[in-house]
């Protein structure tokens, strides 16, 4: 519907300032300025049902944002960090970063939407004019600044259309709830779970290739074995963060060759067991040299020895392997006499 089929009388009031002037060519300036093309009307402005219709639209995509908001807020505090789903094409997932990523997209993506609407469909769209003038605000421009925003303010019906304007200010309220709920790692949540480890008395050493639980004579003297508690199984969600602290590496050495007495004491019949995982950055320790018992970090090249608690003798690490004190029960498998008596991995905060 074009102005040209609505009565005069029912078309808004023009402002007086809407187009510039039309130039005239002459000798100086060969090209005419044609001025601005003549304003076309919307409908909105000439049918207040339409612009109700545009009101709601831009209200209900406010309030979808604070509904997605509040959906972020309850993802995160609900879902699990160790869920995962499966998204058709991508694949495996974190459900809760999926969900996160879902709904504050979502929230920001119907603010936008809701305020072009509205500065589409309800806002003044009448082209207007303005000279060049110089940088300095004179006092004529700022009067004139404050004349344009009052009227930009009547324009934008904010004041009259209140459902917009109550939608809006919710939205925008509750968006930032989304960053403030991201501080709370901030506060004491992991606790102290990263202190333990699935180790406990009586745990079975299984090895990790095999799969199956570990004599003292599948242990060859000079050999370096990979073990994991027992229980604890690839498929299942947790694994990968409980096996980033449990992860096991067992060698056997001749009991005469054990330096420190405290390894001693907790190994059996010269296997001893210590973390897998380096004091440096946390990178998983694969290389043993039999011949000094020295194991390599791959990543930065930290290197411990294994005949003398683990302690650092080349490289960045900061602190020895935690080692975990074992035995034999009564069916002959080697078994945990207990956790770590230390954080496992990197300098854990200073080991606070």
């Amino acid at each position: 519907m074009s102005s040209q089929d609505i009565p005069e009388e029912n078309l808004p009031a023009e402002q007086a300032h809407a187009h510039g002037a039309v130039g005239v060519a002459d000798g100086e300036n060969p090209f005419a300025d044609p001025g601005l093309p003549p304003h076309e009307h919307r409908i909105q402005d000439i049918d207040e049902r339409a612009a109700k219709r545009s009101e709601r639209v831009v209200a209900l995509l406010f309030t979808v944002s604070m509904l997605a908001t509040l959906g972020f807020i309850a993802a995160y505090v609900t879902i699990p960090h160790h869920k995962s789903i499966f998204v058709f094409p991508i694949g495996h997932l974190s459900a809760m970063n999926f969900a996160l990523g879902l709904t504050l997209g979502t929230a920001l993506f119907c603010i936008g939407a809701g305020a072009v609407h509205w500065a589409r469909t309800l806002m003044s769209d009448v082209e207007v004019a303005d000279e060049r003038h110089p940088i300095e605000a004179s006092p004529e421009v700022r009067a004139k600044v404050h004349a344009d925003f009052r009227q930009g303010a009547k324009e934008s019906a904010l004041g009259r259309r209140k459902l917009i304007r109550n939608t809006m200010f919710g939205a925008l309220t509750l968006v930032p709830l989304s960053g403030l709920f991201l501080l709370r790692d901030l506060g004491p949540l992991p606790g102290t779970s990263l202190r333990h480890t699935l180790w406990s008395k009586g745990k079975l050493l299984v090895n990790v290739n095999t799969n199956e639980p570990l004599r003292p004579e599948d242990v060859a003297v000079g050999s370096l074995t990979f073990a994991k508690p027992e229980g604890l199984e690839e498929h299942d969600e947790n694994f990968q963060t409980e096996i980033a602290k449990a992860a096991l590496m067992i060698v056997r050495l001749q009991p005469e060759n054990i330096k420190d007495k405290r390894e001693l004491e907790w190994s059996h019949e010269g296997i001893v067991a210590y973390s897998k995982i380096c004091t440096h950055v946390g990178c998983p320790i694969s290389l043993y040299e039999q011949q000094t018992h020295h194991v390599l970090c791959p990543c930065h090249q930290s290197t411990f020895d294994l005949s003398d608690g683990a302690r650092v003798i080349f490289g960045p690490a900061g602190h020895a392997l935690p080692q975990l004190r074992i035995g034999v029960n009564d069916e002959g498998y080697l078994e945990a006499l207990g956790d770590f008596e230390e954080p496992v991995g990197p300098a854990f905060w200073e080991r606070g």
